[in-house]
C-alpha cells in the first residue's frame, strides 16, 4: 500500500514524538561525571555566555548535559534534523535551522547574534555529514565574532550501541556512565587574520580530539 502524502506527514510526526519520549525517559538515567566542570560553572556564575563544542557522535548526552545554560544549537535542515529540532525545542533550546551546505551563512549570522544576546552556543564542529572528528569552522567564527570564549568537550559513553554511520553515532543505554572533560575556556581575539584563524581551528581539533581520547580513559 502506498501512502499518501498527508499519511506519510502523520507517520513521521507520530515518529518525532515517540523519539523524544523514549531519548527523555532514557537521559534521566544516565550517571554523570564532569572533569574541569568548573570552567562552565564560573562561566554560569559571572553570567557570561559561552560556545560549547563536541563530536556529532555524541549529540545525545552532549545536548541533553548543556541544555540548561540559555543554550541555542544549529540544526540541519534535512528530514533527519526534524527529530533533532523537536528534541532540543522541548529541552529549552533556540534551534537555528542551516548547516556548512544549506542556509550556512545565514545560519553563521544567526548564531553570533544568539551569542551577543547572551546564549550559549552548542554545537557538533563536525556535523552534519562529517568527515568524522574533523572540525569546521562554524564554532571557532561564531566565538571570535561574538566575543564570546570557546569550550571544548570530550564526551565518553561506557554503555552504548554504536552506529554505522560516519561519525559512528553513540547511543549511550540505560544507566550508562558519562564521562565528560571539558577544556579551559579558549578567548579568541576578534581581530586575528584568516591565516591565524585556520591554524586555530586546527588547533581546536587536535585539542578536542585529545579530549575525547582522555575522556574515554577515565574509569
Amino acid at each position: 500500500m502506498k501512502l499518501s502524502d498527508t499519511q506519510k506527514n502523520i507517520a513521521r510526526f507520530l515518529g518525532i514524538r515517540a523519539g523524544y519520549f523514549i531519548i527523555n525517559i532514557l537521559v534521566k538515567t544516565y550517571r554523570i561525571k564532569r572533569i574541569n566542570g568548573n570552567y562552565l560553572d564560573e562561566m554560569i556564575d559571572k553570567g557570561e555566555n559561552f560556545v560549547v563544542a563536541f563530536w556529532h557522535g555524541s549529540m545525545i548526552p552532549g545536548w541533553y548535559l548543556h541544555k540548561d545554560l540559555n543554550s541555542a544549537a544549529l540544526v540541519s535542515k534535512s528530514k533527519d534534523g526534524e527529530v533533532l529540532y523537536h528534541i532540543l525545542s522541548k529541552w529549552g533550546y533556540k534551534v537555528v535551522r542551516g548547516s556548512s551546505h544549506v542556509g550556512g551563512k545565514e545560519a553563521l549570522e544567526e548564531m553570533i547574534s544568539l551569542l551577543k544576546e547572551k546564549h550559549t552556543l552548542v554545537i557538533t564542529p563536525d556535523g552534519p555529514r562529517g568527515p568524522r572528528h574533523k572540525m569546521k569552522a562554524g564554532a571557532v567564527i561564531a566565538a571570535k565574532k561574538a566575543g564570546a570564549p570557546l569550550i571544548l568537550a570530550g564526551i565518553s559513553v561506557k554503555n552504548k550501541i554504536c552506529l554505522n554511520s560516519w561519525d559512528r553515532f553513540e547511543f549511550p543505554l540505560p544507566f550508562s556512565k558519562i564521562k565528560v572533560k571539558y577544556s579551559e575556556p579558549i578567548y579568541i581575539d576578534k581581530e586575528l587574520d584568516y591565516d591565524a584563524t585556520s591554524e586555530l581551528i586546527g588547533k581546536s581539533e587536535i585539542y578536542l580530539n585529545k579530549l575525547q581520547e582522555e575522556a574515554e580513559r577515565i574509569d
